[in-house]
C-alpha cells in the first residue's frame, strides 16, 4: 500500500506551541472553582457583586490566569483580612487594590491581576473620558510623590 506522500509530511510536522498569555480567558468557571478550591456559587456571586468579570463565550463564563491571581486576592481580602463583600467594593472605588494589599511597587507594576476601578479624587469633567484618565493619572503622581516623601520622612 502506497502512503500518500502529502499525508507523511502532515503526519511529521511539528506543531509550534505558543504560550498563553495570562490575559487570555481559558478556564471554564468548573475548572477555575477547582483552581482557587471554592464553589462555581462562589465565583457567580464574586461577578453578580461587581468583583469579577469573566469573559463570556456564548453562555459560558472564561476566566484567565490574570482572573484566577485576582479571585485569589479578592479571598485573602475577605477570608484573611477580614473584608466583607461589600467593604471590598466600597474600598475600590476610593483605592487600586495594590493599595489595599499593600503590595511593593515593583510587584504591583507587572501584576497583569491588578485592579484600579478608584474614581478619581481630582476634578475632572464628568463624562470626558481623557479628562477622567488625566485626573486619574494627577492621582498616581500625587500617591507617588506623596510615598516618596514618606520614605524620605522616615530615612531621615
Amino acid at each position: 500500500m502506497a502512503v500518500n506522500p502529502e499525508v507523511e509530511w502532515m503526519a511529521r510536522k511539528k506543531t509550534e506551541i505558543v504560550p498563553v498569555r495570562s490575559d487570555v480567558p481559558i478556564y471554564p468557571i468548573g475548572v477555575a472553582a477547582k483552581l482557587l478550591n471554592v464553589h462555581p456559587r462562589t465565583l457567580r456571586i464574586y461577578e453578580k457583586e461587581g468583583l469579577i468579570e469573566p469573559a463570556q463565550q456564548g453562555n459560558r463564563r472564561m476566566f484567565s490566569a490574570d482572573d484566577i491571581q485576582w479571585i485569589s486576592c479578592i479571598r485573602r481580602f475577605i477570608h484573611e483580612d477580614g473584608i466583607s463583600i461589600p467593604g471590598l467594593k466600597k474600598l475600590l472605588e476610593f483605592v487600586p487594590c495594590w493599595e489595599i494589599s499593600d503590595c511593593p511597587e515593583d510587584v504591583h507594576q507587572c501584576c497583569g491581576a491588578k485592579v484600579d476601578k478608584a474614581v478619581p479624587k481630582t476634578l475632572h469633567r464628568v463624562g470626558n473620558a481623557q479628562a477622567r484618565a488625566e485626573a486619574k493619572e494627577q492621582d498616581v503622581q500625587k500617591r507617588k510623590s506623596a510615598a516618596s516623601a514618606k520614605k524620605h520622612q522616615s530615612s531621615g
